[in-house]
């Protein structure tokens, strides 16, 4: 299965206007933005769990890296309640599920096959920092490694953002709304620019909450060769 797989290309998706696909997991829907492979895959996916649905127990080869948009997401190693930012590195194994329900933002099948490293953060709890160049911007960084780096963004009304992307960039609103070129991204649209882009971003008038991923896209042939031969 390939969903938006051209990763030379620039790709906006307003999920919320996307329908839910079941899962093979019944009580646990999906909305692709972007797949290569079938249950198997380097996927990128808003993934909703109805109350009391749950998967059964998984190992995740290829890593899984998720944001809690509503409810309580929970396994084996505790609740994370929306704003929950988590990484699960290749290996790690859990049983997911949700007594509440919940809606989650995931990534499969993105991490450096020796990247070992946990992180289980509670976003609504952490602080923020203002932006060294861009007045009305603030940072709450959230990963950093020798490839990628995720943050939360947080802009005042009408703040403008412009960065280079060399290595691609990836952006999932989650309040208020954003410009970039002639697109308006409302909640929970996405947008993934590929490598050599450039950033160029506008807050509305309510401001705007957006999670951003730099970086990564300069693995993602590696990404799809190691899916391929798990």
């Amino acid at each position: 299965m390939k969903i938006a797989a051209d990763f030379s290309k620039r790709v906006v998706v307003h999920s919320e206007q996307l329908d839910w696909i079941s899962s093979p997991m019944a009580g646990v829907d999906r909305r692709p933005l972007d797949r290569v492979g079938a249950e198997v895959a380097r996927a990128t996916s808003i993934v909703r769990y109805a109350p009391g649905s749950e998967f059964s127990p998984h190992v995740h080869t290829g890593g899984e890296e998720f944001l809690v948009l509503e409810g309580v997401f929970q396994d084996e190693h505790g609740d994370f309640p929306q704003g929950s930012y988590i990484r699960n590195p290749p290996k790690s194994k859990h049983k997911p599920g949700s007594d509440e329900g919940c809606i989650i933002f995931v990534k499969l099948w993105q991490f450096q096959p020796h990247d070992k490293t946990h992180v289980r953060l509670q976003t609504h709890h952490m602080g923020s920092v203002q932006h060294a160049t861009f007045k009305g911007l603030a940072i709450t960084p959230l990963y950093k490694d020798d490839l990628e780096e995720v943050s939360l963004l947080h802009f005042e009304a009408g703040a403008n953002m412009q960065i280079s992307a060399m290595g691609g960039a990836e952006l999932l609103v989650l309040e208020g709304e954003v410009t970039e070129q002639s697109d308006v991204l409302v909640k929970h649209s996405w947008l993934r620019l590929p490598i050599n882009s450039e950033l160029n971003i506008t807050a509305g008038k309510q401001g705007a909450k957006v999670w951003l991923k730099l970086g990564h896209l300069t693995d993602v042939d590696k990404q799809i060769e190691r899916v391929q031969n798990a």
